[in-house]
């Protein structure tokens, strides 16, 4: 294999209208398919491993209507966190200090909220500022003063820790108005009706069904004009139907609890946005360049340091977002707010396929790592396991799944 980089040249089967590509023969055997991209569904095969395994364990209340809106309300601030994490740590970077940066914007939007009496947008508007701001420091010293993330973001960790019993005087302030509640706990129920159900919220879901079904046809068409090896047109069609299932089935139980929570549309916007910005963007391809090969990005004329700054923005204004949802879930503001949260968003980042040294991870991959958490922590609340062996499985789930890239690239290694 030489250094060559020239596009590869479609053969004759690359040429015919997209209905004609997508009935390419492809591959045919699942475990072909399953063993091509172990890392990926693996996670997505533990998922649903866990999932049925809690629905047994508590006699089918983890899947409860009532539920599934609890865990979506839970852990959506964990879920922002990890989709600027696995960034991070596709570009070779970490950050330890997006709890205390959680804390710190909650408690600058309570200040002007609750103390000062401003209008909650404005609150809102400014816990974004200022999570940019804080982003735009720790992108400073890690990309134009050369120091290493670890080190600048535990300084970080304890720097905005401290501003936060500064702008907080050490005391906890609530409540939010009812405007600002919503961000987190409200819900679009009834905007066309239903009998027992809401119809706007499985009219969400067909239209996610259907986004999924469109964009998962146009990437099968992409990959086989390039001649990249996808699975035969029956497997892909049953792929959409058993997602299509999966998300009607999760679009009807949350039709039948409160409806749309107004948080998980945020987060679906998040995802959307983000997962464009890494596949389809010329920042995203650095962002994997610099994380994979550094000298090679160099080499190739991207501006590391550019990428560096703005990456640490991203993480800092995604940890203002998941600030605002959590002072919103909890109605106030208080100096403990955030505490360990960038455990849980990094767990999610490397059980969700990102590679500790760089370079490789999604932002699916990372939402079904949080959802792995998530599923976790709510099944063992439910059973009533004692928080010191939630922390032990969190802690063995992590393990697990870094053991498990590390054997992945030796694997790929000894096949080479």
């Amino acid at each position: 294999m030489t250094g060559s980089t020239s596009t590869p040249t479609p053969d004759r089967t690359s040429t015919g209208s997209a209905p004609a590509l997508a009935l390419h023969t492809g591959i045919s055997d699942p475990r072909t398919l399953i063993m091509r991209n172990l890392r990926q569904s693996g996670i997505v095969v533990a998922l649903v491993v866990i999932v049925a395994l809690f629905a047994v364990l508590t006699d089918g209340v983890s899947l409860s209507p009532g539920n599934l809106t609890n865990i979506v309300l839970q852990y959506s601030y964990i879920l922002v966190l990890a989709i600027g994490m696995v960034i991070l740590i596709i570009g070779g970077h970490i950050d330890l200090s997006v709890g205390s940066v959680v804390a710190l914007t909650g408690a600058v939007s309570a200040v002007l909220v609750i103390q000062q009496g401003l209008p909650w947008w404005l609150g809102a508007v400014a816990a974004l500022a200022v999570g940019a701001a804080v982003g735009a420091w720790h992108g400073f010293w890690v990309a134009y003063a050369g120091i290493p993330a670890f080190i600048v973001t535990l300084a970080g960790m304890l720097l905005f820790r401290g501003l936060t019993l500064r702008v907080l005087d050490n005391v906890s302030l609530s409540p939010f108005p009812a405007e600002y509640q919503r961000i987190a706990a409200g819900f679009l129920n009834g905007l066309m009706g239903g009998q027992g159900y809401d119809a706007f919220t499985l009219l969400i879901g067909v239209v996610a069904v259907g986004g999924f079904a469109v964009g998962g046809f146009r990437t099968r068409v992409a990959r086989i004009r390039y001649q990249q090896p996808v699975e035969s047109f029956p497997l892909f069609v049953a792929r959409v139907l058993l997602v299509g299932a999966v998300i009607m089935a999760f679009a009807w139980q949350l039709a039948h609890a409160r409806g749309l929570p107004i948080v998980l549309i945020i987060l679906a916007v998040l995802v959307l946005a983000y997962g464009l910005l890494t596949r389809r963007t010329v920042f995203g391809r650095q962002v994997y360049a610099i994380g994979g090969n550094l000298p090679a990005a160099q080499l190739s004329g991207v501006k590391v340091r550019v990428v560096n700054f703005w990456v640490f923005v991203n993480m800092g204004f995604l940890a203002a977002v998941a600030g605002v949802i959590y002072s919103s879930r909890s109605n106030g503001a208080q100096p403990a707010a955030g505490t360990m949260f960038e455990l849980d968003a990094i767990a999610a980042a490397f059980i969700g396929g990102a590679a500790v040294t760089g370079g490789v991870g999604t932002v699916v991959g990372a939402m079904v790592g949080g959802l792995i958490m998530a599923v976790m922590s709510n099944g063992m609340q439910l059973m009533g396991v004692d928080q010191s062996m939630q922390s032990v499985v969190k802690g063995l789930v992590l393990l697990v799944a870094v053991a498990f890239d590390v054997y992945n690239k030796r694997r790929a290694g000894a096949a080479r």
